[in-house]
């Protein structure tokens, strides 16, 4: 067995951490590909943030369709190109009705716990848990938090972001059903 077909298929549910791991020479193209992804290179996020983040998620975060960015990691691996994903929800241009500060009842600057090497999502998916109809929570973080965005979805809540940059992403979170 060749040493490419030794290695895992690079596909959208794989993890940033994973792809790094199986194809180190991939890295510099992935930061063309996503320049927000440069940020990988603190070792402090890439143990973090990486291993939790799929390639799915990282080309939503960098706002890349999501074919492309396989497709050309993919060719770039030896792997056969020519996959047919779709990019999912992109980031809505008008900010919703629901978002509006007077509904913020709590906001977290997550950054500097990010930088520390921190995994704030349990703090704040408790921290959602406990907003009731019509409350609005505020994240902020230095990227846009696709996989926190994802469980959030999968337990009630509608989230909306919109990145200022210079690392600056407002993430808002409402419970979209009564618990």
């Amino acid at each position: 067995m060749d040493q490419a077909t030794a290695k895992p298929a690079i596909t959208p549910e794989m993890k940033v951490a994973a792809l790094l791991d199986a194809y180190p020479d991939l890295e510099a193209l992935l930061y063309e590909i996503a320049p927000a992804f440069a940020k990988l290179r603190n070792p402090i996020l890439r143990k973090t943030v990486a291993r939790v983040t799929t390639l799915r998620q990282a080309a939503r975060v960098a706002g890349v369709e999501l074919a492309t960015m396989i497709n050309r990691l993919r060719e770039a691996a030896g792997q056969s190109p020519g996959l047919d994903v779709s990019s999912g929800r992109s980031p809505e241009t008008a900010t919703p009705v629901w978002v509006d500060q007077s509904r913020v009842v709590q906001t977290f600057d997550a950054r500097s716990a990010i930088e520390r090497g921190e995994q704030p999502m349990g703090r704040i998916m408790a921290e959602l848990k406990k907003l009731k109809g019509g409350e609005v929570y505020e994240l902020i973080t230095p990227f846009v938090p696709a996989p926190l965005i994802d469980l959030a979805a999968k337990q009630g809540y509608e989230a909306w972001f919109t990145d200022s940059g210079n690392g600056v992403v407002r993430t808002c979170f409402r419970r979209t059903a009564e618990r």
